[in-house]
């Protein structure tokens, strides 16, 4: 017989609980199963939860959210947005559609267009978090917009070399958007030239705008 049981995948937004929606605080609250990162479970679970941490073993994580199925639902929270590179990705993979339900939330990238008061409807979101972007998505024209996922390797001096390569000027607009929604939250203005050689902020967004 086919279990009824589904895989939550619950988007805890950029950090803070006060931009987590009321709907995804109700599930995680009801969850008797809960999937999450050391820093999420120890947020947001409750006594009496069976958790899981999500560590390397992506596999093992979804052994483990395979087993739980057989009688509960498991709620498996994802920083940010679930449909903006998150373990989403690799549940789809496993486990059919129909058994995946998906309550959206606020991205760390949608925030920091917010803190900036920009559009970002005409933005080139990307991640270089673990990944390297394409030339054409990289490649300068007059008016482009990026907002960018950064990471150790990949961090902002280094994305504004390779955007300097790809013939951004100088001139254009960055902003670094570090610990979004925390008490340590920084917003840091500067140039494409100055982003090149400013350390830290490994992961962060980084909005480009020519």
């Amino acid at each position: 017989m086919e279990c009824k049981y589904q895989i939550i995948v619950v988007g805890i937004g950029p950090g803070s609980p006060d931009y987590v929606l009321p709907v995804a605080s109700r599930v995680i609250a009801a969850a008797k199963v809960l999937v999450g990162s050391k820093r999420a479970l120890d947020t947001f679970s409750s006594v009496g939860q069976v958790t899981k941490i999500i560590d390397k073993d992506i596999n093992g994580v979804l052994d483990f959210i395979a087993g739980q199925l057989a009688s509960h639902d498991v709620v498996v929270m994802v920083s940010g947005d679930p449909g903006f590179y998150s373990m989403l990705a690799a549940l789809r993979h496993r486990f059919a559609s129909e058994r995946i339900t998906v309550i959206p939330g606020i991205s760390s990238a949608q925030l920091a267009f917010a803190r900036l008061g920009e559009v970002w409807q005409d933005a080139a979101l990307i991640s270089m978090h673990g990944r390297q972007a394409a030339d054409d998505v990289l490649a300068y024209r007059p008016g482009r917009k990026l907002g960018i996922l950064t990471d150790t390797r990949h961090n902002p001096a280094h994305i504004a070399s390779i955007l300097l390569n790809h013939g951004w000027p100088e001139t254009a607009c960055v902003w670094l958007c570090a610990n979004l929604s925390y008490d340590n939250e920084v917003v840091a203005a500067m140039t494409l030239a100055e982003a090149a050689v400013t350390p830290g902020f490994d992961h962060s967004v980084m909005v480009v705008k020519a």
